[in-house]
């Protein structure tokens, strides 16, 4: 692009305030309810559940009075590497997943995955899901199925998009309206909409007026295994120091010199 280009470059992403979070799943609900993410009859075997955004518990490890706790909700980091190479994007043989460096969102073509798997392997965060089944809806659920989001056949890999279909509704929404933008409050995610604490926070992380872009630069935000260069684009906030440093994962001597 141009220095003399007008068009500025996007990149959608989110700050979680863990301070905020209390675990309630909220995230994780909507998430599959706007998604129409499969589920199993039995989901207390969690080994093949699908749950795009998943919610973890930290501990400090200390005992009372000392003891403390974090809900860490963690969708798809949609990172952005080396230019554009995330870790999955780079081993995917079928371009199934691509990087789309006008919104910085990783894409997931279903209908061109094959089922390798290579970028479950790739992906330091476990975000990806593999289909070992096709999903089955309890009767009279399919009537409740989100049309701007199509089901997943068995054999194919899944993750979360950033609720992308949202993207392109206020896309066309503008259009319509005669904008060749949209506002900050026009394409929100569902995990955004949902959280009763107001806990996560998304938008263009390159647009000064969005909160997302005065909140990453807070000296208590910090990235998921920031150290591994993948360059992701969900960022997470907390004024605890022991937080911060179990995300980041940092090394057990390095932890104790602090």
């Amino acid at each position: 692009m141009s220095k003399g280009s007008k068009h500025k470059v996007k990149k959608f992403g989110m700050v979680i305030d863990l301070d905020k979070c209390t675990g309630c799943g909220a995230c994780m609900v909507a998430c599959m309810s706007e998604n129409n993410v499969p589920f199993k009859e039995n989901e207390s075997k969690k080994l093949d559940s699908i749950t795009w955004m998943r919610v973890y518990k930290l501990e400090n490890g200390k005992s009372f009075p000392e003891a403390d706790i974090c809900f860490l909700p963690r969708p798809c980091m949609h990172c952005e590497g080396d230019r554009g190479h995330a870790p999955c994007v780079s081993v995917c043989p079928a371009i199934a997943t691509d990087y789309d460096h006008n919104t910085g969102i990783v894409s997931q073509i279903y209908t061109r995955c094959f089922g390798c798997r290579y970028c479950m392997a790739a992906c330091p965060y476990h975000a990806r899901y593999f289909n070992w089944r096709d999903p089955v809806w309890p009767e009279g659920m399919e009537k409740f199925l989100n049309p701007n989001v199509s089901p997943r056949m068995r054999g194919v890999v899944e993750k979360c998009s950033f609720c992308h279909h949202r993207y392109q509704l206020a896309l066309d929404k503008a259009y319509a309206e005669g904008r060749d933008k949209i506002e900050e409050d026009e394409y929100q995610t569902a995990c955004a909409h949902a959280c009763p604490a107001n806990a996560i926070t998304f938008g263009d992380l390159n647009n000064k007026k969005h909160s997302v872009y005065r909140l990453k630069k807070n000296p208590n935000t910090f990235r998921l295994l920031e150290r591994l260069g993948t360059n992701p684009k969900v960022y997470y906030h907390s004024s605890r120091e022991w937080v911060r440093r179990a995300g980041d994962n940092y090394l057990k001597h390095e932890a104790a010199k602090a």
